[in-house]
């Protein structure tokens, strides 16, 4: 049964992300659902690396996927499926920020940031992901496409709407920031002597 009710036609054919979209431009009713689960995953966590917050990130979800269904038509086919994904997912994120004037990186809300595990593992992802959360939006969509989601800069290049150069350049100050801040959790994680 899809999303929508009824069954799909096809199933059990994997489809690839461009096909699928395509057959949703084509009229499939489920084309668009099986690439919306394909990257749900991916495309929350994106957006909430961006937004800083469960609540906006799960609103701008819907708004890029939302903006996706209906321009699906506009899509040139000269970027993977998934980076155009990626780019409406960040614009919404971004446009979000921008309408509700939440530029502050400096405050976390402390109960998403509490340490619950004792494991260095554990603290060590909290760190990273704190770290991450106060980075500037511009500079945290840059290195998050390019150092945890793989893409290369000139992928990212087109999926922000940027030249390559602010790509490096926003990735470079990234990941001094997180440097900076990875290197004061591992001097107070330190056990003292």
């Amino acid at each position: 049964m899809g999303f929508f009710g009824g069954s799909r036609e096809g199933a059990g054919v994997l489809r690839t992300d461009a096909e699928l979209l395509v057959a949703h431009v084509d009229g499939d009713r489920y084309a668009f659902e099986e690439l919306f689960y394909r990257h749900h995953r991916q495309l929350y966590r994106l957006a909430l690396l961006t937004s800083r917050d469960p609540d906006d990130a799960a609103d701008a979800l819907q708004d890029a996927l939302l903006a996706a269904h209906r321009t699906a038509r506009t899509f040139r086919h000269d970027s993977a499926v998934s980076s155009w994904l990626h780019r409406i997912v960040v614009n919404a994120c971004v446009d979000r920020l921008r309408r509700n004037k939440f530029h502050r990186c400096d405050e976390l809300d402390d109960r998403r940031c509490r340490v619950a595990d004792p494991t260095t593992h554990v603290d060590t992802s909290i760190a990273v992901e704190r770290a991450l959360l106060r980075l500037p939006v511009e500079q945290r969509a840059a290195v998050v496409a390019v150092d945890m989601q793989g893409y290369s800069v000139a992928e990212t290049a087109r999926m922000l709407g940027i030249a390559e150069g602010t790509v490096k350049s926003r990735c470079a100050r990234a990941r001094g920031k997180l440097a900076t801040a990875l290197t004061e959790f591992a001097a107070d994680a330190a056990p003292a002597d």
